[in-house]
């Protein structure tokens, strides 16, 4: 067995107040890409490369709605996604009363599909979207059926997701409610992200409890402030790691 997985599951063992934070690593073992990774968008109706940032950001999506919802249907929306084991295992952890929030920069609605109550997405979910007119909520699967840009069914204005752009604040209440759950926690898991966008990065300065734990494929920032650092696959970890602590 390994043996940081071991140490893994005894902490989770004598934790009653953990905070996980998770990035897009958290997701790619239930097959959603870091958009990133994604070779950008060519425009042959405006003549013109974007990257992924560009194509998902404010002002983007207000001067180009068309090609916007073109790239983001096919680079952000996974219908077929399936919660993973690490998002399993954080919600088994979650009704044993030891997990108290997850705080996810995720948009995929997973950890909510797993049996997770307490999540604060700092950058919204796919699976909501709403009128800019008139703030009738739509689903996901309607941006997907729709030609175009989405319009409203009940006013005919432009649907927008309900999801944080670039240029755009994150929703205070939502970061409000993690500082909160952060500041509070004993054990502190960060996994699956590479903690280089901020603000949501700067989250973990907030954390003043026992033991902070980082499980990313590649060296982050934080790795020498933490307590425990583990290179291997999340979903495999916290499966093992869970299935230990809860035996």
């Amino acid at each position: 067995m390994n043996e940081k997985v071991e140490q893994l599951s005894k902490i989770l063992k004598e934790s009653n107040n953990i905070v996980f934070f998770g990035g897009a690593g958290v997701s790619t073992a239930s097959g959603i890409p870091d958009f990133r990774s994604s070779d950008g968008l060519y425009s042959k109706k405006l003549n013109r490369n974007f990257t992924p940032e560009q194509a998902v950001s404010h002002t983007f999506f207000m001067r180009y709605p068309e090609e916007f919802f073109d790239f983001y249907k096919q680079n952000l929306i996974y219908p077929d996604a399936k919660p993973n084991d690490c998002h399993l295992a954080l919600a088994k952890l979650e009704k044993l009363g030891k997990l108290k929030a997850v705080v996810t920069q995720n948009i995929d609605g997973l950890h909510q599909a797993a049996g997770s109550k307490k999540v604060y997405e700092l950058h919204g979910s796919v699976l909501r979207n709403y009128c800019m007119k008139c703030h009738e909520f739509h689903d996901e699967k309607f941006i997907l059926q729709s030609e175009g840009i989405p319009v409203c069914k009940k006013c005919g204005g432009k649907v927008k997701p309900d999801v944080v752009l670039y240029e755009e604040g994150l929703d205070e209440a939502t970061i409000s409610g993690a500082v909160h759950a952060i500041s509070q926690a004993d054990t502190l898991i960060i996994g699956g992200t590479s903690l280089i966008v901020y603000p949501a990065a700067g989250l973990i300065d907030y954390f003043n409890g026992k033991n902070l734990v980082l499980i990313n494929k590649s060296v982050t920032s934080a790795d020498s402030k933490a307590d425990l650092v583990i290179h291997e696959d999340i979903a495999a970890v916290m499966k093992e790691a869970t299935e230990l602590a809860t035996q």
